[in-house]
């Protein structure tokens, strides 16, 4: 409509400015006035009518045009593109959107938790013009993405133990969020990029149950640890014991009283040959070995 409107006042001014021109020609000068402004007028509702015949499409997003109920499936795609005056251009975002879901869920023993997630998701750009033309509004996100988002969230969360979301099981339940979602979606024109879970809150007699089961778990550990310890140090020690008495078995069965007497002469002969004072009472030892009396 502002096309036509702008058309028909470029051509009015134009017309105008032709009869107010043939006035001034004519001499009458009172009409210049009037034929500068007429011409001024044809001049910007012209170029206002010529850019109508263009259309701007802002980064990330696609345009699809509307012909008075005529869908065409070719969209538009960023920047500058030349479009029938006459249709109608509705842009839409293919850029990537987060939506975010606090609820009260039920798990699989029907216990209440506190779920929060998102959906990170955007427009399949080829599907913009379907989306268009199937969805009231165009608003995809109203009508198709959040209910299935919430409904999916219940039914999975549904299968999952309340007791395994304390740990693990988190980000299982996220993916499989993702990929029950994206099965549901992806038909419509919707790309379903990642489900994160941002926050699951258990009820409060379940978490000090948890925590009670992970300390006592924990503790458990810890004296296996030690018991695990103090049977290696026995094993150790019997190990070095063994090894003290095998040695004392066989030196005990390498030593014989000739060795003794052989020992006692090397040293007495050594001591003999020793500068210090002493006194050697040759046989008057036990075994025929010397007494030796230090004078100092």
């Amino acid at each position: 409509m502002f096309f036509l409107l702008t058309l028909v006042i470029s051509v009015i001014a134009f017309v105008v400015w032709v009869n107010a021109s043939r006035k001034v020609r004519q001499n009458d000068l009172s009409f210049r006035p009037v034929a500068r402004i007429s011409a001024l007028g044809a001049a910007v509702f012209g170029i206002l009518a010529i850019l109508q015949c263009f259309t701007q499409v802002p980064a990330g997003h696609v345009g699809v045009v509307d012909f008075f109920g005529v869908v065409s499936d070719q969209t538009l795609r960023a920047g500058i593109s030349p479009v029938n005056p006459l249709a109608n251009v509705i842009k839409y975002s293919i850029q990537t959107q987060e939506h975010k879901e606090t609820m009260q869920v039920l798990s699989r023993e029907g216990l209440t938790i506190g779920l929060e997630v998102s959906a990170l998701y955007r427009l399949n750009p080829d599907s913009a013009a379907r989306v268009y033309k199937t969805v009231a509004g165009g608003d995809y996100q109203t009508i198709i993405l959040i209910p299935q988002f919430r409904s999916i969230c219940r039914a999975v969360t549904a299968s999952f133990q309340a007791s395994a979301l304390y740990s693990t099981e988190r980000e299982r339940l996220g993916s499989t969020i993702q990929e029950e979602l994206a099965r549901t979606v992806a038909p419509r024109g919707v790309t379903i990029e990642n489900t994160p879970i941002r926050n699951v809150a258990l009820p409060t007699q379940l978490t000090e149950a948890i925590e009670q089961k992970q300390r006592a778990d924990q503790e458990s550990q810890r004296m296996e640890f030690i018991l695990t310890k103090e049977k290696q140090e026995a094993d150790r020690k019997r190990i070095e014991a063994k090894g003290i008495a095998d040695f004392q078995t066989i030196v005990a069965a390498g030593i014989s009283e000739q060795l003794l007497r052989w020992k006692g002469i090397e040293a007495t002969e050594k001591i003999a040959q020793s500068p210090n004072t002493k006194v050697i009472i040759v046989g008057a030892g036990r075994d025929g070995l010397p007494i030796i009396l230090d004078t100092k």
